[in-house]
Parts: C-alpha cells; sequence; structure tokens
C-alpha cells in the first residue's frame, strides 16, 4: 500500500484537532459501523454526463433492477430521490432492498433456504462462512481484479480477509468484499471520539452547574437535574434522559452492549453468551459481576427514577433517530449520533451533543477498520447480471462514488476551495438533519430521504481522497475543523483541557485502543445454532423486564431466573463456542500490536 497506510496517530490526530461537532449521522444499524451521506463528482448537476463509456465496460442500454439483500438497510424497498436518480443516469441501474431490520430474520432463512438470497448482498462474514459451501456466493477473485479501484486493495486487504475462511475456502478465493475498510494502518484509531461513550448537551449540561461525574450514580443525578429543568424542547415536545429501542437487539441487547464498553468490555460479533476486555479477560454475560449486568442495573435505576422514555419498549430506531434530531434525549453514546443534532450555527450558540466523561469509565475501542468491520458485500451465485454489479461496486469505492456516499452533491452538500480541498456549503451543514428540500436536476424530494440506503461501504470513509490528500469523511476536512472552531469547541477544551474526547481519554488513561479483528470465526454447527437463537431471546427478553422491573427485589429474581434456565437451554455449549472465538480475537490481536 502507499504511504498513507503509515500516517501514525499523531498525524490523524493533528487533522482532527479541535473537531467536537459531529455533522455526520448514521441512520443505521445496530453493528460496528455506519454511514454518513453520500459523496460528489465534477459534474453532479447531471451525473449522466459521468457514465463509464459502454465501449469500455458493461452495456448500460438495457435497464437493470439490482435485488440486494442488505443486513445494514433500516430501509426496504426501492432506491428513491437523488441517490437513486444519480444511479439510474449513471448506470442504468435500480436497487430494490430487502432489509432483515425490517422484515425479520426469517427474511436470511426462506431466501437462503430457496437457494437464492438476491444480486448484490451486504451479509455477515458468519453468513458468508455459511453461503459459500452452500453455493450461493459467486467466485468473484478474477472479476475484482481487473476493477479499477478496488483491485488496489486485493493484495492487502481482500485476499488475506478470504484466505481466512480456509475451511470452506482452501484455495484462497475472493468471494466477499469486507466492508468499511480503512487506508490507515492496522492499530491507528483516527477517529476524535470514540464509539461509544457518554454524550450530552453542553447547554443544558452547563445549566446545571457542569457537576464533574464520577460514577454512573452521578450521571442518573444529573440527568435528573437536566429532566427536571429542562422537561420539555422549546416546542413542547417532551425530553427523555434516556430513550433505547428494541430493533437493533441481536445476540443480547443492544443498548446494554455498547454501554459496556464504557468500562472496558466488548461482545465481539459472532457471540452472544460473552464479554471481552483489552487483557483477554473472557466474561460470561450472566456472570454477577459482569459488565453486561452492571448496564442493565443502571438503566433499571434510571427508570425507577422515572429517566426512561417510556416509548423504549415499543418505539424502533426510525422514532429514535426523530427524537435525537428534535433534541429530545440528554444520554446518548454513539459518537455518529451527534449529527442528528449538531451543526456550526448551533455550536457557535454553545448548542450541541458533546463528551462528557465519566470519571470511572475506561473505555475499549477498536482500531480504524483496517481489515475490514464485520460485513462484507458479495454477488448473489444467481445474479443477473454480475459484471454490471461488480462495475457498480467498483465506482462505488471510486472517488467519484465515495464523495456521493460520504458527503453528497458537490454544489450542493460542498464545494472546492481555492486550495482545491473541499468544504461544506451552507446547505451541505444541516442537509441532513433538515432534509434540505434537493433540486429537480437532483432528483428532488428530502436530502436525507433520498440518500444511499445501501448502508454500507467497502472503502470507508477513513480511507484519503487522493484529489485532496483528506479523509473522505467530511469532519475532518480542513474547512470543517476550521468551522467547528466554535463556542462549544472551546468551552469543552477549556473545561477538559484536551483538544477533543480521544485525546481527554488518552491523556487520562481512560482508554485502551485495541486492534480491529476482521476475520472468519469459525460457523455455528446447527445444533450450537438453534440453542444460540433460544438463548439470546430469552436474553433479549429477560433484559427488557429487568429494566422495567417494579422493584429492586424483582429485578434479582429475573437475573437468577435467567442465570437458571439459559443453562436448561445449552448454554454451556454456546459459551464454549464463543470462548474459542473469544480466544482467537485474542491471539490475533497479541499478534497485531507485536507487529505494529
Amino acid at each position: 500500500m502507499s504511504k498513507k497506510n503509515k500516517l501514525r496517530r499523531k498525524t490523524v490526530f493533528a487533522l482532527a484537532a479541535c473537531m467536537l461537532l459531529g455533522t455526520t449521522a448514521l441512520s443505521g444499524c445496530g453493528g460496528n459501523s455506519g454511514n454518513s451521506g453520500a459523496a460528489n463528482a465534477t459534474d453532479s448537476a447531471n451525473p449522466a454526463n459521468q457514465s463509464a463509456d459502454p465501449g469500455n465496460g458493461p452495456d448500460h442500454s438495457k435497464p437493470l433492477t439490482i435485488t440486494v439483500f442488505n443486513n445494514a438497510a433500516n430501509y426496504q424497498g426501492e432506491q428513491t430521490g437523488w441517490y437513486g436518480k444519480l444511479i439510474k443516469d449513471k448506470f442504468n441501474i435500480t436497487l430494490n432492498i430487502l432489509s432483515p431490520q425490517v422484515a425479520g430474520d426469517q427474511l436470511y432463512k426462506t431466501r437462503s433456504a430457496a437457494g437464492d438470497l438476491g444480486d448484490l448482498l451486504i451479509i455477515d462474514n458468519s453468513q458468508l462462512e455459511e453461503l459459500i459451501p452452500a453455493g450461493l456466493i459467486m467466485d468473484i477473485t478474477d472479476k475484482v481484479k481487473n476493477t479499477q479501484y478496488l483491485s488496489k486493495y486485493v493484495d492487502q486487504h481482500f485476499q488475506p480477509f478470504n484466505a481466512a475462511f480456509d475451511k470452506v475456502n482452501p484455495d484462497g478465493k475472493i468471494y466477499g468484499l469486507p466492508t468499511f475498510v480503512a487506508d490507515t494502518s492496522p492499530t491507528t484509531f483516527s477517529e476524535e471520539i470514540p464509539y461509544s461513550s457518554p454524550l450530552m448537551p453542553w447547554d443544558y449540561y452547563k445549566g446545571i452547574g457542569s457537576p464533574k461525574l464520577n460514577n454512573l450514580t452521578d450521571l442518573l443525578d444529573a440527568l435528573q437535574l437536566m429532566h427536571e429543568k429542562y422537561p420539555a424542547t422549546a416546542d413542547g415536545k417532551p425530553i427523555s434522559p434516556i430513550t433505547l429501542w428494541k430493533d437493533w437487539d441481536n445476540g443480547s441487547m443492544e443498548n446494554v452492549r455498547w454501554l459496556s464498553n464504557w468500562y472496558g468490555y466488548e461482545q465481539p460479533d459472532g457471540t452472544s453468551t460473552i464479554q471481552l476486555n483489552a487483557k483477554g479477560d473472557i466474561v460470561p454475560l450472566i456472570d454477577d459481576n459482569s459488565m453486561y449486568k452492571k448496564i442493565l442495573q443502571f438503566y433499571f435505576d434510571a427508570n425507577q427514577r422515572g429517566l426512561v422514555d417510556p416509548d423504549s419498549p415499543t418505539q424502533d430506531w426510525n422514532k429514535v433517530s426523530e427524537k435525537l434530531t428534535n433534541k429530545q434525549v440528554l444520554l446518548l453514546w454513539y459518537s455518529w449520533q451527534r449529527g442528528f443534532y449538531n451543526t456550526p450555527q448551533r455550536g457557535a450558540q454553545g448548542d450541541g451533543n458533546v463528551a462528557i466523561p465519566i470519571g470511572d469509565t475506561h473505555i475499549i475501542q477498536n482500531s480504524d477498520a483496517y481489515f475490514g468491520n464485520g460485513r462484507v458485500f458479495a454477488i448473489g451465485s444467481k445474479a443477473k447480471d454480475p459484471d454490471r454489479i461488480m462495475e457498480f461496486m467498483d465506482w462505488m469505492s471510486s472517488p467519484e462514488g465515495l464523495r456521493y456516499y460520504t458527503n453528497g452533491m458537490e454544489g450542493f452538500n460542498y464545494e472546492k476551495t481555492a486550495d482545491g480541498k473541499f468544504k461544506l456549503t451552507e446547505v451541505g451543514q444541516t442537509a441532513f438533519q433538515d432534509n434540505t428540500p434537493v433540486p429537480d436536476e437532483y432528483g428532488g424530494g428530502g436530502y436525507q430521504d433520498g440518500q444511499s440506503k445501501i448502508n454500507s461501504m467497502i472503502i470507508g470513509d477513513f480511507a484519503v481522497d487522493p484529489d485532496t490528500g483528506e479523509f473522505y469523511n467530511k469532519d475532518y476536512w480542513n474547512a470543517t475543523i476550521e468551522a467547528n472552531k466554535t463556542t462549544l469547541t472551546t468551552e469543552w477544551q477549556s473545561m477538559f483541557k484536551a483538544t477533543n474526547p480521544t485525546d481527554y481519554y488518552q491523556k487520562n488513561n481512560m482508554i485502551d485502543i485495541v486492534p480491529n479483528i476482521n476475520t472468519s470465526l469459525g460457523t455455528d454447527s446447527s445444533d450450537i445454532k438453534n440453542k444460540r437463537s433460544q438463548i439470546s431471546d430469552y436474553v433479549k427478553d429477560t433484559s427488557w423486564k429487568m429494566i422495567f422491573a417494579k422493584n429492586q427485589t424483582e429485578f434479582d429474581q429475573l437475573w437468577t431466573k435467567l442465570k437458571s434456565d439459559v443453562n436448561g437451554l445449552g448454554w454451556t455449549d454456546v459459551y464454549a463456542a464463543d470462548t474459542v472465538k473469544a480466544e482467537k480475537i485474542v491471539k490475533l490481536r497479541a499478534e497485531a500490536m507485536a507487529n505494529k
């Protein structure tokens, strides 16, 4: 790879210095990663002018509808709006998206059993491992090597990733392209804020006297004071200190999983019975001292104080995102959630969601996704026109495609500066939050409505745009960093004596950055799969009951019953399988650190 892959953390922090306002927002799934929007082209007002020459590639004369089976999508149906028009004009392609997050997990079982999952697939690593021997995934080794852009990532990214599936892929063929591949190094963390950490509205936090938070009890006290002082928005919408949602729950309760990161424990993808820390300690989810139980207790305590949104058991993510946009939530924990509300204009008024560190936390944070991030793009073995699908994926990973996906339309969302770099337009600063109307020449409709519903990338936004020398991620453009040097930023820096949250956590020894391991962890046998499903359903159901238990006695009784009942569902077997997976992660992390 180029010298870009050897950027050291100091260089990245210099680029990101003082950047506290996130204008990026993820509209998407309870996995490890997310999307921010879409990106540029030189003549974005008429994308059809940029179509590939049919003489040099696939024939675009016939319309093609691509069925996209997509675990990352929060939307089901045809891609419409400006992104839909863009790819229709450019490739004569229409995307029909199938989303298990919308339609339910049965969608995968039904379609894979029928022998045709779809044309373009965005699936989990574990599913790739199942589908290769089932003959439902196309070997794209030769196709990807002959692409213009993706071919650059074959040797150091795609080939090693696929070779790790050695049990089902002994010849090391390329079946899947990992998602959100970074262009930095295997041990670099580029972001100015951890993926999961406590975030709150700065003006409300100051409004209660900016209390120092030493632990979760202090956090609840602060949320209670804020709620008493700020019970509703200016237009009368009720504010909830904490809002939860069920539709991202997978192996366990997702809202519990990510707060466990604050205290150094993660639940690796593909597991459901364990938590793992940076030292390699493996803790059963149902251990009385597990971080999973600690966070359940935190949510229970919050609900006892009336601090949990009563809509939580019934609302979905789409409803939560509306509340975030309206500043109806006081505690956030995903870095990208800031993007639903934060803007430079609000920052100038000292208004926006920022990191508020808690003294006893010690965050676990995965490094940049140099090798990808838990999911893959693949082509179904029965795809109607694989060459056109490959051309589309290659374009998605080109500078032009990445700019559209990540940042929107040049001239509408952003523009060139005198030094050849990019800066957001005034419209672009709030287009996502405001769902700004898009001019008809781009496709009309609202900007957010028309964003790419694929909600995933092959090459991620922490790759460097060769035309600007900056990340595709617009929050890390020099122009954005300068624009975000607002009252909000400077006040935060003054209080916490750091340039940004990651800097703060590192200075205070409150974070462990671990190599981001993206590989095959092995597939479950049918017996383990069935047991895992039953245990996961039971754990999720009980977790929600515990949070909304009427008192501590009921909370404790539910926990005791959970620990007992899962043993009858095969807990020991699933835990043993998960321990093997975790031990592989620990080994690979040690190797990555030794070779950094």
